[in-house]
């Protein structure tokens, strides 16, 4: 027979509820489902959409960005960027010149502009219903405490 926790002792919360790391999980659980609904129907995964994004910000007055910018960009580490531009690569949404032999310049293709170009307003479109039930002044709010959260 396990024995139960004594939760007095060792949180500051009593309930779940309480936590900020808590909701903060689910909610974001819940967001990023709804996100990945909307891109199945462009053949992205939510991972893949950040670093299209990003790159499609990055380079859109016509600037050649590294792999390295692109994951800092976004929020990832080296090897996750580099496997996610791979998966954008096999579906030729992208292409990796390489000027030299320590770098590799992502660019997007012309099938990738098109996926992007769709998937974008399909994702702030579920952005939108998401955070609906959140009157404008709040979702600003919110947007500010996200900002002071990075």
């Amino acid at each position: 027979m396990s024995k139960g926790v004594d939760f007095k002792h060792i949180s500051a919360h009593e309930v779940p509820e309480q936590s900020p790391g808590f909701l903060l999980w689910h909610i974001s659980t819940n967001w990023r489902n709804s996100i990945e609904k909307k891109l199945k129907d462009f053949n992205l995964t939510h991972p893949q959409f950040v670093v299209l994004a990003t790159l499609a910000w990055l380079t859109q007055k016509g600037n050649r960005v590294t792999q390295i910018e692109i994951g800092r960009t976004a929020g990832l580490d080296p090897n996750t960027t580099s496997q996610i531009l791979r998966g954008l690569e096999a579906k030729k949404y992208i292409e990796r010149v390489r000027p030299d032999e320590r770098s590799k310049h992502p660019i997007l293709t012309s099938l990738g502009s098109d996926i992007f170009k769709s998937a974008l307003p399909a994702v702030e479109k579920a952005d939108a219903l998401f955070f609906a039930s959140l009157e404008s002044r709040e979702l600003d709010k919110l947007v500010m405490l996200f900002k002071k959260l990075m």
